[in-house]
């Protein structure tokens, strides 16, 4: 039940395992993956988002009927909880291909929640897995099999001449991604707010990027994600593209902003809620479903 790789198009089942892993900060780990399914994977976005399959301590695989094919989701919701694999959503850090062009490797990097001595909750199943991932760990990933698909969300209107993009720590992996990937002379203004001072990392661009870190919690006086966007100047722009991302709650409240306040529009303004303050990831899902 938990080695087949099988075609939901655009998107399939990979079967991978860990290759290495590396500790960004006190809360960010990095895991690369690599498998023989991933010559499949295909992705020409910068936040592609992925579903990731993790096993219960003490499984040696994550339990998902992926040989159901498109059925799997019922078949899956099915299983008992102490069985059925943890799905967590992850969004791309990078990705690695050979001389032909095949996927070779992908990183993903997770924030950890919980896992250090004296943390006031308990850390999350991902969370506990990440912290402990080694080399030959296995995970089932749901990813795309076409470049080009709906789960790549940062898609800037030909002629946009300012990137404005917010992202809270979930939604930093993808915030860097995109970074480096826009072209020299291209203006962006960039916020990014960290868990820890340690988070924070140092980031390449070609782009005319202006980059503005935030440490929750570092104190009295530190702004808020909203605070710190409004009291901003953004450079004159004809033709200004935002993307946002992170918990729901601020990224409909900075989208409020931007095109109420700022006059941006609407169509021009991506706004992603990869987490809701009070929920976990299965009750968001029985919410949406």
């Amino acid at each position: 039940m938990t080695t087949a790789a099988v075609t939901t198009v655009p998107f399939r089942f990979f079967a991978l395992h860990v290759v290495r892993t590396a500790r960004l900060g006190p809360s960010l780990v990095r895991v690369s993956f690599a498998g023989d399914d991933l010559v499949a994977f295909l992705s020409d976005g910068c936040d592609q988002s992925l579903s990731l399959f993790i096993p219960h301590p003490g499984q040696n695989a994550p339990v998902v009927p992926v040989e159901l094919g498109d059925g799997w989701w019922q078949a899956w919701r099915g299983l008992p909880d102490d069985v059925r694999a943890v799905m967590r959503s992850y969004t791309l850090r990078a990705l690695r291909a050979d001389e032909h062009g095949r996927t070779t490797e992908i990183d993903i990097d997770f924030v950890l929640h919980g896992v250090e001595p004296g943390a006031a909750a308990p850390a999350g199943p991902a969370s506990l897995w990440a912290s402990r991932a080694g080399a030959g760990d296995r995970v089932l990933l749901l990813g795309p099999a076409i470049a080009d698909n709906r789960a790549i969300r940062f898609r800037p209107p030909t002629g946009t001449d300012l990137v404005v993009i917010w992202a809270d720590e979930t939604a930093v992996p993808a915030a860097s991604a995109i970074l480096e990937s826009l072209p020299a002379g291209t203006r962006a203004r960039v916020w990014l707010e960290a868990g820890h001072a340690g988070d924070i990392q140092d980031l390449t661009t070609a782009a005319d990027a202006e980059i503005t870190w935030l440490v929750r919690g570092a104190g009295a006086g530190t702004p808020t994600a909203l605070e710190a966007v409004r009291a901003a100047q953004l450079p004159s722009a004809e033709r200004p593209y935002a993307w946002i991302a992170g918990e729901s709650s601020v990224v409909k409240e900075l989208r409020r902003h931007l095109v109420r306040e700022r006059g941006i529009d609407r169509r021009a303004v991506t706004f992603v809620g990869y987490w809701r303050r009070g929920l976990s990831e299965e009750q968001l899902r029985e919410q949406e479903a």
